[in-house]
């Protein structure tokens, strides 16, 4: 499994056992000919692209890459219409032989709703493990495609890019002095389920049978077949790119009508963007119609609800965050929403746990406090990491006391709560299985403090940074150093010699 000659002519399926894949020399083969398909897209050479993609959709180490990453997701035991779910290696194999384009034929997506912030639903598509892994093949060949042609101001569902460079993009473009202070809050109504098929079909650059069926092929809810007229639904893993170069174009669109110094500057993260201007005027006579616009030709348009123009004075909500300038500083901190939603959360397993065990309690509680704090630490949050622990604390307080209503305070803060060199109060349980009295010199297993994470700033990437580009390499190879430092040098401040948090 070395030479590049046999990408294609590969051996039987039947002849590989699945544990003994040399998954690093198949990923290295799959990539150089994604790198070939975003060369030939930045040269214009569309015909080479398309035929370096059939290449790779024919590919056996590619068919490989692709059924692993179908049973390595978080939705490798949500069965589609089927019910079939590849646990096995046998099943696995079997998977990959059957990643063939003809005969293929796109089964109807199991549909599902999941509860939205605002109390609605929304509709989810579950596609077969075959459609998934098909799906997941010709997306091999279709990234660095849409990574080559996408916005330099996009960073939703692609590779290397993340919310926290959204947010920073928003720092760039509204924190200096002379920045922009209109922001137009823009949202794409229902904008997986309206995307026009007739436009994909037209400008997607992959294999188009493929594509119409994806497309086409309608979905199951209560046994009754639907069939699917427009939109790309979600939960595939095909869906969030065609989304996207849907989308492209549109910070182009708006830069081009406008002048330096209207300080237009665009900012999209999935179907969320945000545009800022020197004036209201603009932003109503300019942005606006140039979105709805480029939005019709797709099928899509603005939520009214959701689209507002703001002044960078009042502030604004952005990606769980909110942005506003305090005596002409801009301060990015999180949005009152998000703190609300976690400390219900951090509640509600309390309540729920009354019966548990400290050290069971703290098992559950740190991930949550580790995870929330970790997305928050490039803002502006040390107070509210401390508003955090201070309703923690209350409600373990409450907690504590409920457990022994017949004892003294005193005694409850002993049990649960120590004092670990500057901190006190720190909730605390003993290990499994060690008794207090004994073992006085095992530590101990706390929990997490918010307050005790470091704030640090994040680094945006590079707006023309391509993972498909070879130019890029060093400069990706450097960035992921970086960033596991900077996750090393996020841990806990406080010297907590003699405790454990987990």
């Amino acid at each position: 499994m070395t030479t590049m000659a046999s990408t294609v002519g590969a051996p039987p399926a039947r002849t590989i056992q699945w544990s003994s894949i040399n998954w690093k020399a198949v990923q290295n083969l799959v990539y150089k000919l994604q790198v070939r398909i975003a060369k030939a897209i930045k040269l214009g050479h569309y015909c080479k692209a398309k035929t370096l993609q059939w290449i790779l959709t024919h590919s056996f180490y590619a068919k490989l890459l692709a059924v692993k990453r179908v049973t390595q997701n978080k939705g490798k035991n949500t069965p589609g219409v089927d019910h079939v779910i590849l646990k096995t290696p046998k099943q696995k194999i079997r998977a990959v032989e059957s990643l063939k384009r003809r005969g293929y034929k796109y089964s109807p997506l199991k549909r599902i709703y999941i509860p939205k912030k605002n109390g609605k639903l929304r509709p989810l598509g579950i596609p077969t493990k075959i459609d998934l892994a098909q799906q997941a093949l010709h997306l091999l060949a279709l990234e660095p495609v849409a990574e080559t042609l996408a916005d330099k101001q996009s960073y939703g569902f692609r590779p290397k890019r993340s919310l926290h460079d959204a947010i920073e993009g928003c720092f760039n473009a509204l924190a200096r002095k002379g920045s922009a202070q209109w922001i137009l809050e823009g949202d794409i109504k229902a904008c997986f389920d309206k995307i026009s098929h007739e436009w994909l079909l037209k400008h997607v650059i992959m294999d188009k049978k493929v594509l119409k069926q994806w497309l086409n092929a309608g979905y199951m809810e209560k046994e009754v077949f639907h069939c699917t007229s427009e939109g790309t639904p979600q939960g595939g893993a095909a869906s969030p790119c065609l989304a996207n170069i849907a989308l492209d174009g549109l910070e182009k669109a708006i830069l081009a009508i406008g002048k330096k110094k209207d300080k237009l500057h665009f900012v999209r993260y999935a179907d969320d963007w945000i545009c800022t201007a020197s004036s209201r005027e603009i932003l109503e006579q300019k942005v606006l119609p140039t979105v709805i616009s480029f939005l019709k030709e797709r099928g899509l348009e603005l939520s009214k609800e959701k689209t507002l123009i703001t002044h960078i004075n009042e502030g604004f909500n952005f990606l769980g965050c909110n942005l506003r300038k305090y005596k002409k500083k801009l301060i990015i901190k999180p949005g009152k929403k998000g703190i609300k939603t976690f400390l219900d959360s951090i509640r509600e397993t309390i309540i729920s746990m009354r019966a548990s065990k400290a050290e069971n309690l703290i098992y559950i509680l740190n991930p949550k406090i580790q995870g929330w704090t970790n997305h928050y630490c490039h803002v502006v949050a040390k107070q509210i990491f401390s508003n955090i622990d201070s309703s923690i604390f209350k409600s373990l307080w409450a907690w504590a006391k409920r457990r022994h209503p017949n004892k003294r305070l005193q005694w409850i803060k002993d049990k649960y709560f120590t004092r670990i060199n500057q901190r006190d109060w720190v909730f605390f349980s003993h290990q499994k299985g060690k008794h207090k009295d004994e073992h006085k010199d095992e530590p101990l297993l706390t929990l997490k403090s918010a307050s005790s994470t470091r704030i640090i700033r994040h680094v945006k990437i590079r707006a023309e940074a391509n993972p498909y580009d070879p130019n890029f390499k060093s400069y990706f190879q450097e960035r992921k150093l970086k960033q596991r430092m900077s996750k090393y040098s996020r841990a806990p401040t406080g010297d907590l010699r003699g405790a454990r948090a987990v």
